[in-house]
């Protein structure tokens, strides 16, 4: 699919409702046939993540953040999520392998990893070789990894902005051991500020939507 139709391509508002709905109701099922017909109407990976994903989960966060959903429901609707990301994967086209390495760890402490998981297939997609270390990743073991893989970019997902703490502490750590490494950082976490932490350090950049990476992407190959 040529860049200029994919931009053409959105999923329509009754669509994500239903999703959603769906979503909320723990049927995996219907939320996979929805994902599976835009699959044949040939919406691109990227859109459904962030028009249907991505959107979803916001949602989901926002409504635990005040006590409108338990636990249980904001982790049933991850899961479900992840299992439908597992489901397009095999169906993802790759482009020609680059030669190049990224690393994508969830901040430590951090239990969420959708984000991260997204990050990396859309690294994928673009044919970098994408080592995804999941949630709540310990920093010292996520820098002992980096100094093996020796990584262009390291991707730090962050989905609580209370753990703003862990993010910079890790930033900190990981510019000591891998100084000429590429950091950027992004997540849910960011919507309630801390966008100017990348700010303060060299060579870090905060990315705030996934087109964006695409862009990052394009620009380090």
């Amino acid at each position: 699919m040529d860049k200029k139709s994919e931009t053409i391509k959105h999923i329509n508002e009754k669509t994500y409702q239903e999703f959603f709905s769906y979503l909320m109701k723990g049927s995996r099922l219907k939320c996979c046939e929805i994902v599976n017909n835009q699959l044949k109407e040939n919406i691109p990976v990227k859109q459904i993540y962030v028009q249907l994903f991505e959107r979803a989960l916001y949602e989901v966060g926002r409504l635990w953040e005040f006590n409108k959903i338990s636990v249980a429901t904001e982790h049933m609707c991850t899961a479900i999520t992840e299992s439908l990301m597992n489901f397009i994967y095999n169906k993802i086209s790759m482009k020609d392998n680059c030669s190049k390495n990224v690393i994508i760890s969830s901040v430590e402490n951090e239990m969420h990893q959708v984000g991260g998981k997204m990050v990396a297939d859309i690294y994928e997609i673009h044919g970098w070789n994408s080592f995804f270390l999941g949630a709540n990743t310990p920093l010292n073991e996520l820098i002992r990894f980096a100094r093996e893989i020796v990584p262009d970019t390291i991707a730090l997902s962050l989905s609580v902005y209370f753990h703003m703490e862990y993010l910079e502490k890790m930033i900190i750590k990981i510019r000591e051991a891998l100084p000429e490494t590429k950091i950027i950082v992004g997540g849910q976490g960011f919507c309630h500020g801390g966008r100017s932490i990348a700010e303060k350090y060299d060579m870090v950049k905060y990315i705030s939507s996934l087109d964006e990476l695409e862009q990052f992407i394009a620009g380090n190959l």
